[in-house]
């Protein structure tokens, strides 16, 4: 068999992980087997968190504009109702941030929907 000579395209694929894997505790910034493993847990987990991202912020959203609309004695479901029969087409991203930055503005859009 002939030998396989891989010096270069090994330490390339083992300092790339490493350097993934620098900023860990321990062993898993130092060893090669423990740091691939962390990196590769390190990437799952940040797949999911990016999706699991939407769904927290939507709901962070949606508590902002319900504390806020319940302050001008409204429940949450009750304005996004009266908001989809008259039309208006405000993301919850966008009521949040209103509601949070120009309490005005959103008393107003509260008075247009009644």
């Amino acid at each position: 068999m002939v030998r396989v000579k891989r010096g270069n395209v090994a330490r390339k694929r083992r300092k790339k992980i490493l350097s993934l894997a620098s900023g860990y505790r321990g062993a898993h910034s130092i060893l090669f087997r423990v740091a691939n493993q962390q990196v590769m847990k390190a990437l799952r987990y940040s797949y999911i968190g990016r999706k699991q991202k939407k769904r927290i912020f939507r709901r962070i959203w949606i508590s902002r504009i319900n504390a806020t609309s319940r302050l001008n004695g409204i429940s949450y479901s009750q304005l996004i109702n009266k908001f989809k029969k008259s039309n208006i087409d405000l993301n919850r991203k966008m009521l949040s941030q209103i509601a949070i930055l120009d309490s005005s503005t959103f008393q107003s859009l509260i008075e247009i929907t009644n």
